[in-house]
């Protein structure tokens, strides 16, 4: 699949990944800050911003569109970081080819399967409501992105977030509201979402060392729990764990400044 990516910069390749529902536009601030220090690639995953929609959404579907990416890109080798569902992506593409990979930076998700023993994690509720909620409506019948947003509100009591998903929607050339995202596909696709690359999935792979690996929680998201930081050493012996102690999921947004200056 050919991906829709955004450049910015020049020097050695840094390639970031965006998480579920994100897109390339999540990181230009981030990507105007590195471009003296790197040429800064951001591409689009499979169903999401302006890359093509697809009728699966794997993680195995995503390594093999960014090997793709690489080699219509011509990059050798790479810094490669990933946010939540992109970190994933970048755990599993880096374990596949190694090779690939100079330098591994995991925003805030952990190598699990968060369905496992966490019923009450409070996230897999909250996505279950988002993703029900941008599979139903008919946004030919919205307006306005006032209209939306109150629409949205009935369940989504954080503006934030709110704000963000709106980010995915775009008038079509008749004037109509309509999803960037392939919201019915990441819908169906959920549960693989949040329970593949996992503690199991590393099992025959690990130990890691091939590469310098950091991860980068913020603590006020559960989504890199002190349990799961003894599970990354495991994987990966040698890697840092920086905690941003201000921050919730979206740090990068949240501590941009912070997170340039831990990536230079």
């Amino acid at each position: 699949m050919k991906l829709n990516f955004r450049k910015y910069g020049s020097g050695p390749v840094l390639v970031i990944l965006h998480g579920l529902y994100g897109s390339s536009d999540n990181w230009i601030t981030i990507a105007r800050l590195l471009e003296d220090h790197y040429t800064v690639l951001l591409p689009d995953l499979r169903n999401h911003g302006a890359s093509p929609h697809a009728p699966t959404h794997t993680f195995a579907d995503m390594v093999s569109d960014l090997a793709e990416f690489f080699e219509e890109q011509h990059i050798e080798k790479a810094f490669l970081a990933g946010h939540s569902m992109g970190g994933k992506v970048a755990m599993m593409f880096a374990a596949a080819y190694p090779e690939k990979v100079n330098r591994l930076m995991i925003i805030d998700i952990a190598p699990k399967n968060y369905l496992k023993g966490n019923s009450n994690f409070k996230h897999i509720r909250q996505h279950e409501m988002i993703l029900h909620l941008l599979k139903n409506p008919d946004l030919s019948s919205y307006h306005s992105r006032k209209e939306l947003d109150d629409y949205f509100s009935s369940v989504i009591k954080e503006e934030t977030v709110r704000h963000f998903l709106l980010k995915n929607i775009h008038r079509t050339h008749t004037g109509l509201f309509e999803w960037k995202i392939n919201a019915k596909v990441l819908h169906d696709s959920f549960q693989s979402i949040v329970s593949e690359v996992n503690m199991e999935w590393f099992e025959e792979r690990m130990p890691i060392t091939a590469y310098p690996v950091t991860f980068v929680r913020g603590l006020k998201s559960e989504y890199i729990s002190d349990e799961d930081c003894r599970d990354i050493k495991r994987i990966y012996p040698d890697a840092s764990i920086v905690d941003f102690p201000d921050a919730g999921h979206w740090l990068h947004a949240e501590q941009p400044t912070r997170l340039v200056a831990l990536m230079c």
